[in-house]
């Protein structure tokens, strides 16, 4: 995972995310004014970094729950999240304590990012750089998913997925994509909907 960026970079580099994932993203000022997934990525920064400072984690606590009654999105404020994260939709979206996440990730509305233990330990998964989640989608426990990697909408996965894999289904079983010679590259596939690798 990156370092941190200057604040205005890091909102610049997550507006630029926005813009290039989302189809519907028609106008900076219309998502930068409108997009929950921004606000809730923006406000979790701030949170996070109250979160690592001794004496500051009950106001990084509070943060994360405005944050979650005005987003619809709830991201634990322990969480560590990497540049140019981008949420669409949003509504539903719920990031544990002991979550990681890469850069260039996407989540849509309704992914968990969840813990399977009650013990205060590293409960919940890590994504690796470039990972896809679609909507619905639950990724449970301290498992470790690949850079590259694509989650099919309302898929349950709870075990480890390795890098470039498509997993589908519940529970999720995952597989390498078969490319065409002359088709599509990985690289152009990044943020392609899963569903096209069943």
């Amino acid at each position: 995972m990156s370092s941190h960026l200057p604040i205005r970079a890091t909102i610049r580099e997550d507006l630029a995310a926005a813009m290039e994932r989302d189809p519907a993203a028609t106008s900076r000022w219309v998502v930068l004014l409108t997009s929950a997934g921004l606000h809730a990525i923006w406000l979790h920064r701030v949170a996070h970094r109250w979160w690592m400072r001794p004496g500051w984690r009950w106001p990084a606590r509070l943060l994360a729950y405005v944050s979650r009654s005005v987003t619809g999105i709830e991201i634990h404020p322990g969480a560590h999240i990497g540049r140019r994260f981008f949420i669409d939709h949003g509504m539903g979206v719920v990031i544990g304590e002991t979550a990681i996440v890469g850069d260039d990730v996407m989540l849509f509305h309704g992914v968990t990012l969840g813990g399977t233990s009650g013990q205060r330990v590293k409960r919940h998964p890590t994504l690796g750089d470039k990972v896809m989640v679609g909507a619905g989608a639950k990724i449970l426990g301290d498992i470790h998913v690949g850079s590259n990697v694509k989650v099919g909408a309302n898929s349950v996965v709870v075990k480890d997925v390795p890098t470039g894999a498509v997993a589908t289904g519940i529970p999720a079983l995952y597989r390498f994509p078969q490319l065409e010679v002359g088709g599509p590259s990985a690289e152009d596939l990044m943020y392609a909907d899963p569903a096209i690798f069943i």
